[in-house]
């Protein structure tokens, strides 16, 4: 599936992904996942609905759902680099997450964020009305 605008595009083509760009990110800028093994940046987009931000061929953003398709969703891994930021990118990629068909119906979305709440608050995330339901466990990158 694949959204454009302008010389942009987004794409849920995993094979058009350069991982090399996107586990920098996440390994080296992400506050989130700090260090991760490219091995494990790839083999967690292949098991997830992946959308890669390019400007013409060059990618410049990425965002995964983890999903069952049916009930459930996780967004996390969102970036814009930060030389594309300021110019609406981010609530784009977001947007056509948001509108892919697999994604409709589900009962629940979820996700994490430090400082982004009011880019997913457009998209219709609000805090847990029950944050004491929700429980974790963490494992090492």
């Amino acid at each position: 599936m694949q959204w454009t605008r302008d010389d942009y595009r987004v794409s849920t083509d995993i094979e058009s992904f350069d991982f090399d760009v996107i586990h920098r990110y996440l390994s080296e800028e992400a506050y989130w996942s700090p260090g991760i093994a490219r091995e494990k940046v790839e083999r967690a987009a292949r098991h997830s609905l992946a959308f890669g931000l390019f400007l013409r061929d060059e990618q410049i953003g990425y965002a995964r759902m983890v999903t069952d398709t049916a009930t459930f969703a996780y967004l996390a891994d969102v970036f814009v680099l930060s030389a594309h930021r300021g110019a609406g990118l981010g609530v784009w990629l977001i947007d056509c997450v948001m509108a892919h068909p697999d994604l409709q119906g589900l009962r629940r979305m979820m996700l994490v964020t430090s400082d982004a709440h009011r880019l997913y608050a457009r998209h219709g995330f609000v805090a847990s009305a029950h944050p004491e339901r929700i429980m974790e466990k963490v494992g090492r990158p």
